[in-house]
Parts: C-alpha cells; structure tokens; sequence
C-alpha cells in the first residue's frame, strides 16, 4: 500500500479517523445550542401530537430549529419543563393540559388566537381568519395547529361549529365580554391581560405559541421568518430596519414565544408590570419594560418587518411578493375591519391567479384600505 500500512493497522485507522469525526460532529452541535446539554431540535415533516419533554435550566433558553419543508420552527427539544398545576391553575384553565397535545405541532408549537361572539359568529372575523389559511400559499394545513380561545360561551358555541381546537376560557369578569370592545375600554384591557395569563399557563406546560389577533390575514408561512436564537418574535408597528433593535416599535397582535423557562419567566414579569402602569394594555407595557426584559433577564427579542408583515396604522405600498399577513390595526369598528380585510384577500386572489410571468412584469403592491388607517381616519384613540 502506498502508507505502507497492513490491512489490519489500516482498519484501525480507519476507525480511529471514523471515531474523531463523530466526536467533532458532536461537540458541534453541543456549541451550537445554549443548554447544557441540548441540540437543536429537529422538525418533523409529520403533524402527529406526540412530542418529547427535554429538561431546561432556569433562565436559559436553546434556540428553535430552522424551518424547513414550510412548516413551522416549533419550541426547541430544550423545551420549559412542564410544571405541576396548582390546584388554581387547574380550575382557571380547566381542561388545557389535555387539548394542547392535539393542537401543537410535533415540535410543541401552537398557534393560538382568541374570539368573543362578535368575532366568532358567522361571516365575522373568525370566518376570515380561517378563509385565509385557504387562500394562502402553502398554509391551510396550519388550520390544525390554531386553538381558537373563546372568551364567552356564545363565542364557544359558534368556534365548535365551525373549527376543531376550541377552548372556552373562564373570565373572570362582571363585565359583557360578547359585543366588540372599543380600544383601552375596561373590558378590552381585561381581555388583553386575562390572554397572558393563558399563555403563560402554555409556555409552563411545555408549550412554544405564536399569538395572533383574529384580525389578521394569513397569506404564507410566517414561521420561515421566525428567528432561530430569540425568544420571542414579534411583529411591528414601527420597524427601523434592524430586527435586533430595541428601538423598533411592537405589536403584541402578533407574536412568537418559545417555550423556555426564560420565556415563563418574561411573562410572568410582563403581567407583574401591569401593576406599575396602570391603566394600560399589554402591548404598551412590553414596550415600556422591554430594555428591562432584555437587560436583566436576557430575554432574546426580534421584531419582524412591516414589509412582511403589514398592517392599516400606515399607508403601504409594500409587495404582495413578499406579504406572509396584514393587521386591521389602526381600525374602529368590526365592519370597517371586514370591509379592508376581504378586500386584502381579493387582492391577493387576484396576485396569486396570475402567471409566474405576469408576476415578474411589474411589482406588486396593496392598495390603500379604504375604511381603515388612512390619514384622515388615523387617531392614537381607535381600537388597533
């Protein structure tokens, strides 16, 4: 041989070369995650409901796995070890435990949103909501990740009619929660804060969630755009160009956690601060206390381009080539925001019946809403 080695010192060689690569292999995979002890997780291209608890270290967090095959980027295998309810926990959220194995991803991810009868009932915004995963490119299969959180029965009733994954949360109100709730009403900032208690409860049992009002069209798999090392991703109101900076401005409509024990923790410190701006909604608060989030407790934040994901608060000229949703922020009343919503999805009917060479003609791009987020409809006072 031209080594000058025999057959059986060869083989040993061989296996020696054999044993190095696979501990290099190894030790790259452990630099490559922030858990001791933890990879990146892997995404099945499956949807059953079965998945594996991994334990995590407090105040850590792994980073999700890549998307790939348009399918979501779920909770890293360092998930936040599932907590035992306490017997609080199990009354409040009756019946949650046991709903969110047959919603979640293989990975744990849900896709939660939430209704009251208004938006729930026939033809409102539930029903176009789910229009758009249809109509969206590559999404419907989504539809069976959504768990659609009903804050009043007659919400339920009209949910369990129409979508699998129903849940019915308890609010404790004396309040009409049915009927749409004007902006930074009391019923509508109960409503804002009873829904982080709920995900809460998610991320302790195991779960990673991407929030979304009802209130958005779905065009294509926003989860492609979900950062690998942050955790959370939220959407913009003002985005500045850099998706790691502190200065773009939130909105909470739209946004994803991955379930780590950092991340229960961010939650548990967001709800806390309620206490310290009163009155407020959420997504002002997370606004307030996000420098504090990422400073003291390291939380990981990026925030996603208005390009992509779109909304009325500003006039937009941006390309339907690139949309994945569209907000009916900046909007007062529920039949201005169907109004802008339906015509968003006939626009995009009309892009997405074209020929890849029509598409390649000319850019693109949404025209104005005609009830909602125009100047001269635009006040700080409406309901987002």
């Amino acid at each position: 041989m031209g080594l000058g080695l025999g057959g059986k010192e060869a083989c040993q060689h061989v296996v020696s070369f054999l044993i190095g690569a696979t501990l290099t292999t190894a030790l790259l995979v452990f630099l490559g995650s922030d858990r001791l002890g933890v990879g990146l997780s892997t995404i099945s291209s499956s949807w059953g409901s079965t998945r594996t608890q991994l334990p995590a270290l407090a105040g850590t967090g792994s980073p999700p796995a890549q998307v790939a095959n348009n399918t979501p980027a779920p909770a890293a295998g360092g998930a936040a070890a599932p907590t035992a309810a306490t017997h609080g926990q199990e009354s409040e959220f009756a019946g949650l435990a046991e709903l969110l194995p047959k919603v979640a991803t293989d990975d744990g991810t849900v896709i939660i949103t939430s209704v009251n009868e208004a938006f729930a009932r026939p033809n409102s915004l539930l029903d176009l909501f789910r229009e758009s995963f249809r109509a969206g490119e590559g999404i419907e299969h989504l539809l069976d990740h959504v768990l659609v959180v009903a804050v009043d029965d007659m919400a339920f009733a009209h949910c369990t009619a129409m979508h699998p994954h129903c849940y019915l949360l308890q609010v404790q109100s004396n309040m009409n929660l049915s009927s749409a709730k004007a902006f930074m009403s009391e019923a509508y900032v109960e409503l804002v804060w009873t829904k982080l208690s709920l995900q809460q409860r998610v991320l302790e049992l195991g779960y990673s969630f991407l929030f979304t009002d009802v209130d958005i069209v779905w065009l294509r798999n926003p989860f492609w755009h979900i950062s690998v090392f942050a955790d959370m991703t939220t959407s913009s109101d003002v985005f500045r160009g850099d998706a790691g900076s502190l200065d773009n401005l939130p909105n909470t409509g739209f946004y994803y956690v991955r379930a780590t024990d950092r991340a229960v923790e961010m939650l548990r410190r967001w709800r806390a601060a309620r206490a310290r701006f009163p009155p407020n909604h959420e997504q002002a608060i997370f606004n307030e206390i996000k420098g504090e989030l990422a400073g003291d407790l390291g939380v990981r934040i990026r925030f996603l381009d208005t390009a992509r994901f779109g909304g009325f608060c500003q006039i937009y000229h941006s390309d339907m080539g690139g949309a994945c949703t569209m907000h009916a922020n900046c909007c007062f009343g529920l039949s201005n925001k169907l109004h802008d919503l339906r015509d968003v999805l006939g626009q995009w009917r009309n892009y997405t019946g074209l020929t890849p060479e029509e598409k390649k003609t000319r850019k693109f791009t949404w025209k104005n809403p005609a009830k909602c987020g125009t100047p001269d409809k635009k006040d700080w006072s409406i309901d987002p």
